[in-house]
């Protein structure tokens, strides 16, 4: 009898679990040429087995029933699709301004923001947008701060 290798503690949260490997195959799948030939067959399958049927109530309700469960199955495969997707971008994005030097840390994890709190934040990057037009260089200016003593400095000289 063979025994099962587990994946160290690391590996196992990087790879998830069984229903995320499952979710993950079915993205794929569904998002491809052959996810979509299939649904196309079976829709054709089904439209030329309706004079076996007699074009029946039962026939129409085999096809609506499927195709709700279907319809119900992916809003929740589509929308984890999308968190994990939304997360890494955001992490990634993360990474990228706290490495950037000049870049604001006030943007990492913005998206855990209040609405309140970024339109606050855009406000002041509409202030930057201003300040940076009145400038030769639009790419000079990094911070609401460091844009606002630059165009002092300038307007005293």
């Amino acid at each position: 009898m063979t025994q099962k290798r587990r994946l160290p503690a690391a590996d196992r949260r990087r790879h998830g679990g069984i229903a995320e490997a499952a979710a993950a195959r079915v993205t794929e799948w569904v998002g491809s040429g052959k996810g979509m030939n299939s649904a196309v067959a079976v829709v054709l399958l089904w439209a030329a087995s309706g004079p076996l049927f007699g074009w029946s109530n039962t026939w129409q309700l085999v096809i609506n029933t499927g195709t709700t469960i279907v319809t119900f199955l992916m809003v929740f495969l589509i929308q984890r699709t999308q968190n994990k997707d939304g997360l890494a971008i955001q992490l990634k994005l993360n990474e990228l301004v706290a490495a950037m030097h000049g870049a604001s840390n006030r943007l990492i994890e913005i998206e855990d923001l209040s609405e309140a709190d970024l339109q606050l934040l855009r406000s002041h990057y509409r202030a930057l947008v201003q300040l940076a037009r009145q400038d030769a260089d639009i790419a000079a200016s990094h911070s609401i701060e460091e844009a606002e003593s630059r165009h002092a400095a300038k307007r005293r000289k």
